[in-house]
């Protein structure tokens, strides 16, 4: 009876436990449900869904002229959403779409495609990567209308997933100024990363939620916030300038298998570099552009630099440069160095202006030594106030600074004078040497050299970069005295060989002895600086040729070549800077508007205060001109037909024809000369377009 008892005690016990252990998980499910529900839901939504960000397009870079140097073009990556497309839809299209997919990839059959939408519709995928392979925005297009895809993404479930590519209209044209984007489509080198916080504009956000595979779906809830694109970047480079000084470096690198050379064009009177070229030859002996020499190579210039001696000491002397010195026998002793002139016997007694047209080393060193050997720091101040100063900045990072010895430097010594006259014991960039060449052709005046000019949204500008107020270096007397010192130098002395009979070039040619592990060696640095035309300088420039191989040494035959022949390209094709040189008449000549969008062309010829008429309300317009006024007259656009794009600029040619599902090929700059698929002819006959331009 006792164990009874004992055995029913226990069972109360055990029962009296399970409605407690009972009572306590329906209270915690309670809990959980009312109290903290609001807090786990949120914790589950957390982790399946994420703001993802939407990347803003990057700001083009833009050419003086407003011509395309860079920009952002999109690329799609194509999905479906399986689960949203009705059975109906997907059985009577699945096949058609299938087929095409199979087509137009080429990496699946038709049967492979079929089965993957199927099977990510059977196992509730919200997300099916159709190809990793990236399509243009022609080809999206042309994706979007076919079967199930028509439906949109609401009704068909396509999605076109958009990603940016950085593209060049000009290829290679200025590379390495321009620079590049990484795969993120941020800025490395140049104007692209230079400027990179406003070509980069802002990201916005979407809403996405995570699925099967680990793949993401963008939710259009409303919720999402639009990117903001990036600014564009006006750059003062000008695209036939450009080509014309990267044709004639290539030119004159092969010519003497050269190690690598560089060109900077300026505009004299603004400080703008209107081009900017790097060469060097790669592995395989090809040139190419992977560094920009023209602001970073640092290097002793060499003779080019005898032109800032001889105006710091014009300046303090005010001596005339018809008088004599006797440079000696070709060999002279400066304390423990002996300097050397390139003609075997010495020059002799010789003007000031000789010395400087044969480019004596003795006669400039001797000079500079006599004159300021008792205060060298003078001299050193005048090479400042030249420019050559510390403080030199460009609006491209990572461009150098000039090194010039100080006076009261440990490395300084009794030679450091006389050396330094002559091009040597400072290192320079081209960027600094022709920079005081600049302030000798416009009158006097340092202007800091620039590259970019503004950046704008669309009309407006949000940044403006002003020439800054140009500073003086000289008197008009020794800045006059320097240019009669240039143009000696192409008229009578060693760079005589590229004088031409049309125009004067002012300028000064440069050899300097390279170094190899602390010893001169007998590899050049060879250089040309100067402007042209003389009489009125419309442009500066500097060549440098590096390493050149083929029996010429000298700036004078090397470098001073390829100056002229961008010289005479652009005397040749601008007329407008150099047709009051031919003692021509200056005919007017109106300007060649062909066609285009009506609303620019209007803007234009009001600005250009031309006299414009319209008959009728068309948006494009082509050209008639009657005396001395511009009639516009429609063009026919109908969509169904291929329009007539010839005398158009490359982006309006581009709009029309992609506006009628045709893929645009293009070569060569300039507007629309030719097309290879004649106006009229119906447009759903074709896929694509060659266009030439000239």
């Amino acid at each position: 009876m006792n164990i009874k008892k004992e055995i029913l005690f226990r069972v109360k016990i055990a029962f009296a436990f399970i409605i407690l252990v009972s009572l306590a998980i329906t209270y915690s499910i309670f809990d959980l449900q009312f109290k903290e529900g609001d807090f786990w839901q949120s914790k589950s939504e957390n982790i399946n869904f994420k703001f993802d960000k939407i990347k803003a397009s990057r700001g083009n870079i833009l050419s003086d002229d407003g011509s395309i140097l860079a920009t952002s073009l999109p690329f799609y990556k194509v999905a479906i959403d399986p689960s949203i497309v009705s059975q109906s839809l997907l059985d009577n299209n699945i096949d058609s779409l299938a087929l095409l997919l199979s087509s137009f990839f080429k990496d699946k059959t038709k049967n492979q495609y079929k089965k993957n939408i199927i099977d990510a519709r059977k196992n509730n995928r919200r997300y099916l990567l159709l190809n990793r392979k990236k399509i243009d925005y022609q080809e999206k297009k042309i994706l979007s209308k076919w079967p199930i895809f028509r439906e949109g993404r609401l009704n068909g479930g396509v999605l076109f997933e958009k990603k940016d590519e950085r593209f060049r209209p000009f290829s290679k044209l200025g590379y390495r100024t321009i620079g590049s984007v990484d795969e993120n489509n941020r800025g490395t080198v140049g104007l692209e990363y230079s400027f990179n916080s406003y070509l980069d504009g802002k990201d916005g956000e979407i809403l996405t939620q995570k699925l099967a595979g680990n793949h993401w779906m963008p939710i259009y809830d409303g919720s999402e916030i639009q990117p903001k694109n990036g600014y564009d970047i006006v750059t003062t480079i000008n695209v036939n300038l450009q080509d014309i000084a990267e044709s004639a470096l290539l030119k004159g690198l092969e010519s003497n298998d050269a190690d690598y050379g560089s060109v900077i064009l300026m505009e004299v009177n603004t400080g703008e570099i209107k081009a900017i070229s790097n060469f060097s030859k790669n592995k395989s002996g090809y040139y190419t552009e992977n560094y920009n020499y023209a602001i970073q190579g640092m290097h002793e210039p060499g003779s080019t630099f005898k032109l800032a001696s001889m105006l710091a000491y014009i300046e303090q002397t005010n001596r005339s440069v018809d008088d004599s010195v006797d440079t000696g026998d070709g060999e002279f002793r400066f304390y423990s160095e002996t300097m050397k002139d390139h003609k075997p016997g010495g020059y002799g007694k010789i003007t000031i202006k000789e010395i400087f047209e044969k480019s004596s080393n003795i006669g400039v060193a001797m000079l500079i030594e006599e004159t300021f050997k008792q205060k060298p720091q003078n001299f050193l101040s005048y090479l400042k106030k030249f420019g050559f100063s510390d403080d030199f900045d460009f609006q491209i990072f990572g461009s150098s600074k000039p090194q010039i010895k100080n006076y009261s430097d440990s490395t300084w010594s009794k030679v450091s004078l006389p050396w330094i006259a002559h091009g040597y014991e400072l290192m320079l960039t081209p960027l600094h040497t022709l920079s005081f060449y600049n302030a000798i052709a416009n009158g006097g005046y340092y202007i800091k050299p620039k590259i970019v000019n503004k950046i704008k949204n669309a009309n407006s500008i949000i940044k403006e970069f002003k020439t800054a107020s140009p500073e003086k270096i000289a008197t008009k007397n020794s800045i006059n005295t320097m240019k009669l010192l240039l143009e000696g130098v192409v008229e009578n002395g060693t760079a005589d060989n590229i004088k031409h009979s049309n125009y004067k070039i002012a300028g000064k040619t440069g050899t300097a002895k390279k170094v190899l592990n602390g010893k001169y060696i007998n590899r050049y640095y060879t250089s040309f600086a100067g402007f042209f035309p003389s009489e009125d300088p419309k442009f500066s420039c500097i060549v440098v040729i590096d390493n050149p191989k083929k029996y010429r040494i000298y700036g004078s035959d090397v470098a001073a070549p390829v100056f002229k022949e961008i010289a005479d390209k652009i005397f040749i094709s601008d007329e407008k800077y150099f047709a009051e040189m031919k003692n021509e008449e200056l005919k007017f000549s109106f300007p060649q508007i062909r066609s285009g969008f009506k609303k620019d062309l209007v803007y234009l010829s009001n600005n250009l205060a031309l006299s414009n008429h319209s008959t009728n309300e068309s948006e494009w317009v082509r050209t008639k001109l009657v005396d001395n006024s511009i009639y516009w007259e429609r063009i026919n656009l109908n969509k169904r037909y291929v329009p007539n794009v010839v005398g158009m600029t490359l982006k309006d040619a581009i709009f029309l024809l992609e506006s009628r599902g045709l893929k645009v090929s293009f070569k060569g700059k300039g507007r629309v000369k030719y097309q290879n698929i004649p106006p009229g002819k119906l447009t759903k006959n074709f896929n694509s377009i060659n266009i030439n331009l000239g």
